[in-house]
């Protein structure tokens, strides 16, 4: 049963596709000989040790659930080749009231990473730039009151 499409750029998916490889390939059996060395050491499951390899391969085996799913409901988002609209793959620069610009590539949230620049389609600010044209204003409510900008241009 096909989940919910997960927008991702080519280098995205490519990383994600790399860190499961890793988690797979590497720290799978790093884990494992972590469990079996814990058991040898004392020959009792109650250790700290033990637990601990136990916890770290549960979020391992609970990672790679995550990233198998993500993969596999992967949309590639082609590069923006409508520079008038903000859309997926869009690299958005804005202009604050101080003059203050900033530069944002808006990605799905599999691939967001805020303090990159990489924002969400589905975050505030994502959704606030999304369709807006250069020259537009942008606005979005935050804790400190609302924030304004003014798109400068879209790659």
């Amino acid at each position: 049963m096909p989940g919910k499409s997960v927008p991702l750029t080519k280098n995205g998916l490519a990383k994600l596709q790399q860190e499961l490889d890793q988690l797979i390939n590497v720290r799978r059996a790093e884990v494992a000989q972590r469990i079996h060395d814990a058991r040898e050491m004392v020959g009792a499951q109650n250790t700290p040790e033990y637990e601990d390899a136990r916890n770290e391969q549960a979020f391992v085996e609970g990672r790679i659930l995550t990233l198998e799913t993500i993969i596999q409901n992967a949309v590639i988002i082609e590069e923006a080749h409508d520079h008038q609209h903000v859309s997926l793959g869009s690299s958005v620069t804005v202009q604050n009231h101080k003059g203050e610009r900033e530069t944002y590539t808006i990605v799905g949230s599999a691939e967001a990473d805020p303090k990159g620049h990489r924002i969400s389609n589905e975050s505030p600010v994502g959704q606030a730039l999304l369709g807006k044209s250069v020259g537009a204003e942008a606005q979005v409510q935050a804790p400190a009151g609302t924030l304004r900008w003014t798109i400068v241009s879209i790659d």
